[in-house]
């Protein structure tokens, strides 16, 4: 693996009186994509809010060597950019307008991390001035990863990127990761649902039950591992 770039050591976290996760660790190399696995409920979601800040947690995360405030401000200014379940794009707004608002810690270069992003997503340019409710599913999803981009994270927190989407759709949005994971160097951390489409982009995997590591390993032992194959993989 190479040089850990985030570190979860022992994270729970908590809704009120509930909790959502009881000792999660795990870890994502400099340039890997990592996936975490696991049915409804399971915790993915929160593993998620938990480094960026949006959940009460307890327990250690670390990024890029320093020990991660608890708060997402200071997040998102530590190099993370969390792309929720549902996009989370600004609807009313136009499609420039979105991607100017995600580069708003850094306020420099906008033009030209705009054209970082309208490389990846041709369809983006085409579509600069439409307002982004407009969109189709699959372009809000890009939308909402350039948007992430332009604030030029060392890591990306993509909860289920596929969900509602057509397969080629999905298929170009991973084709985007892979290239930028060789391009850039950008980390991935995602929350997948298609766990066969995880495994094949993913350098490593978690397995969650109930808030809980249960499996983890290479995509190659996930696919082998007979339990993970009759409840994820379907085969």
């Amino acid at each position: 693996m190479s040089r850990s770039l985030l570190e979860l050591n022992n994270v729970e976290a908590r809704y009120g009186p509930v909790k959502a996760l009881h000792g999660v660790t795990l870890t994502v190399g400099e340039g890997e994509l990592i996936a975490v696995l696991g049915a409804n409920g399971a915790g993915k979601t929160t593993t998620l809010r938990a480094v960026s800040g949006t959940v009460k947690r307890d327990g250690e995360v670390i990024f890029n060597g320093k020990k991660l405030p608890r708060r997402p401000e200071a997040t998102a200014r530590a190099g993370i950019a969390h792309v929720p379940e549902g996009r989370g794009t600004f609807t009313e707004l136009s499609v420039w307008d979105n991607l100017r608002l995600g580069a708003y810690v850094r306020r420099s270069n906008v033009k030209d991390d705009a054209a970082r992003v309208f490389k990846y997503f041709p369809p983006l340019e085409e579509r600069r001035q439409q307002q982004a409710g407009t969109l189709s599913g699959g372009e809000q999803q890009m939308l909402a990863l350039g948007r992430a981009m332009m604030a030029r994270p060392k890591l990306l927190l993509l909860d289920e990127p596929s969900l509602g989407l057509a397969p080629i759709v999905v298929a170009e949005i991973f084709r985007v990761l892979d290239a930028m994971k060789a391009e850039e160097g950008i980390s991935v951390l995602v929350v997948e649902q298609n766990a066969t489409l995880a495994l094949a982009h993913a350098a490593r995997a978690y397995v969650l039950e109930v808030g809980r590591v249960v499996v983890k390993g290479s995509s190659d032992e996930l696919r082998a591992n007979e339990s993970v194959r009759r409840s994820y993989l379907g085969y």
